[in-house]
């Protein structure tokens, strides 16, 4: 399945020291489904389930005050959607990824959970195994969990929307330097670091490197979000003429 396969992709981590295990919220309107993932999640030696919410609203509160390093975020709740809690975590100060939960691996839903700012994407019926392989890649803060299934869901929505016009060019690309955005340009085609490194005839390190600068310059999150960024901002067109 695509959700899943994900994380059988091509991964990369540069991990970040942190104090304590990983503190997990888990966002869902199901409570069956909420405990399941908390038996799952608790199992492990490195990880702690800080709290639960059954709605966007709850959601927020619980971040704001709990300070969790991942959020599992449902996308279909009351009140307030996973969607659009989403995307105010991520303008908040809150240092939380969101990892979206959906029941289809390439609907709507899923691009729109990228768009708001969320760092991957899961099935909802992910074997266990996986999710706590994606909430340690998650938490690790600069994991890049296959950027080319990133690109194969925002292929698929350009496919099915309407024609794009008029797209400018973000301001905010004119920071980048003329090696950055090759390196940016590569990352939205869905290449990892030494797929990079042998294109463009550079060392790993010196793509880390560029990768940090580019994230930092386009005030994104992480890798997933340069996809998401290159195919709204037009920096990337689409491989297939019909688009």
């Amino acid at each position: 399945m695509f959700g899943v396969n994900f994380l059988k992709g091509e991964i990369l981590i540069n991990s970040v020291g942190t104090d304590g295990p990983i503190k997990v919220l888990l966002v869902d309107d199901q409570p069956l489904l909420r405990m399941g993932f908390r038996l799952i999640l608790e199992g492990e030696d490195d990880m702690q389930v800080v709290g639960e919410a059954s709605n966007g609203i709850e959601a927020l509160r619980a971040v704001e005050g709990l300070q969790p390093d991942v959020v599992l975020m449902d996308v279909r709740m009351p009140l307030m959607d996973g969607i659009e809690a989403t995307g105010k975590i991520s303008a908040s100060p809150s240092e939380a990824r969101v990892i979206i939960l959906t029941t289809f691996d390439l609907d709507e839903y899923a691009f729109a959970g990228l768009q708001a700012g969320a760092s991957a994407f899961l099935l909802k019926d992910v074997a266990p195994s996986d999710l706590v392989h994606a909430v340690r890649l998650v938490a690790s803060g600069d994991a890049v969990v296959a950027p080319r299934v990133t690109q194969r869901l925002l292929e698929n929505f350009v496919r099915n929307s309407p024609p794009r016009q008029n797209l400018h060019p973000d301001p905010l690309l004119e920071e980048l330097t003329p090696r950055e955005l090759e390196v940016a340009q590569c990352i939205a085609q869905g290449l990892s670091n030494a797929e990079i490194a042998h294109a463009l005839f550079l060392s790993e390190a010196t793509v880390k490197t560029h990768v940090r600068r580019i994230l930092t310059k386009l005030h994104l999150r992480d890798r997933v979000q340069v996809v998401v960024y290159a195919y709204e901002t037009g920096m990337v067109v689409p491989s297939n003429p019909d688009y």
